[in-house]
């Protein structure tokens, strides 16, 4: 199969809704697997009040979807500063979610997001880009071992009976 290219450009007020929308009930879905989904909701919903305060015009993060080479949406990221760095010094960029639409997974398009990410990320002069993935996501993980990704740490948890 050959390489899949993708183009990056800013989301739409509807495109970022949705992207929104998509992105919580993902993280409050995986969140609840560890706490009571309530609270998994609260604290999705506090996260993206906290890093995009100003949504998708928030300054220093990158709300995109890709477009294949005949113009479809194929899926969207969201690329920002390294949240573990101090505003303004950090040489690194985070990518704090990838999404590729169903029709087109499977067919390279997440490695193409992956890799006009790092491009894009290297024109501001970042030297990195990290990520955080859940461990119980297979997909992903393969995914980001397939483009170089490595381990840099690693959270285990158990949940343990009263």
């Amino acid at each position: 199969m050959d390489a899949q290219k993708v183009t990056l450009r800013k989301m739409t007020p509807s495109e970022y809704d949705a992207a929104t929308e998509h992105r919580e009930a993902e993280t409050a879905r995986e969140l609840g697997t560890f706490m009571p989904q309530e609270l998994a909701w609260e604290r999705t919903r506090q996260g993206t009040a906290q890093f995009l305060p100003d949504g998708r015009d928030t300054a220093g993060h990158h709300l995109v979807v890709a477009e294949n080479g005949s113009g479809e949406v194929v899926g969207n990221a969201w690329i920002g500063p390294d949240p573990r760095q101090a505003a303004g010094t950090a040489d690194a960029a985070w990518l704090y979610d990838l999404n590729v639409l169903a029709p087109f997974r499977r067919r390279g398009y997440g490695s193409a997001i992956l890799h006009a990410a790092q491009e894009l990320v290297a024109r501001e002069g970042r030297t990195s880009l990290g990520l955080n993935v859940v461990g119980t996501n297979e997909a992903a993980i393969a995914l980001y071992r397939r483009n170089g990704y490595d381990v840099s740490s690693m959270y285990l948890s158990k949940r343990v009976r009263r």
